[in-house]
């Protein structure tokens, strides 16, 4: 699949480093493409299939974006890039506010279902918002893989990014259509909760049992 990224930093990094060295073709779209590699983090060199450039080219012809921005910036670089017209869009963001506290739209509507209304013609996925970036780099514990839920209105765009998910080693559970991701977005805060409030520090991840 051809990957624009908008947002190189620890979870954009991450995920379009894992997906090119998967053989996928990621174009992180920076602001400053003098600073090459070094405007994505995760290391000092990109994977083969990886390129650094500007989100105009980053967006050109691409099959798949996915938006790792600061959540304050997510609705002005959807606009920004344009109507995205049958493009898939994952939505790694969180809409937290103060306190690590979920910000809702006038009726409740999750982060992705607002940001699903400044890009209608675009078809949004709610992905990799309720883990860490750690373990996106490495989702398996004790040869077992950890739980990435996804949720959208779109099966083939859903379809693609189970594709996307299983791809770095998750386990890719379709949680429903796109109002699911309230309920994502606020597994998030849990999981940061945990992490940080909660004493666990990022080495500890979420896992669907089955009988």
């Amino acid at each position: 699949m051809r990957i624009a990224v908008l947002g190189s930093g620890n979870v954009g990094g991450t995920l379009g480093r894992r997906w090119a060295a998967a053989g996928h073709s990621v174009a992180f779209g920076v602001r400053d493409v003098n600073r090459g590699a070094d405007a994505v983090k995760g290391g000092d060199t990109l994977p083969t299939g990886a390129t650094v450039t500007t989100i105009a080219d980053a967006l050109r012809e691409v099959d798949v974006v996915l938006l790792a921005t600061p959540w304050n910036a997510a609705s002005e670089t959807l606009r920004t890039a344009g109507p995205l017209r049958g493009v898939v869009v994952i939505d790694a963001t969180n809409p937290l506010g103060a306190g690590f506290r979920l910000e809702r739209g006038p009726n409740g509507e999750s982060g992705a279902e607002l940001l699903q209304a400044v890009v209608p013609e675009a078809r949004v996925v709610k992905a990799f918002n309720s883990t860490g970036f750690s373990n996106m780099a490495d989702p398996v514990y004790d040869g077992a893989a950890t739980v990435m839920f996804y949720a959208g209105d779109d099966a083939t765009a859903k379809d693609t990014v189970r594709t996307l998910v299983e791809a770095i080693g998750f386990d890719a559970i379709d949680a429903g259509a796109l109002i699911r991701s309230r309920e994502l977005e606020s597994l998030a805060t849990l999981w940061i909760g945990l992490a940080f409030g909660g004493g666990m520090g990022r080495d500890f991840a979420f896992r669907v049992v089955r009988r």
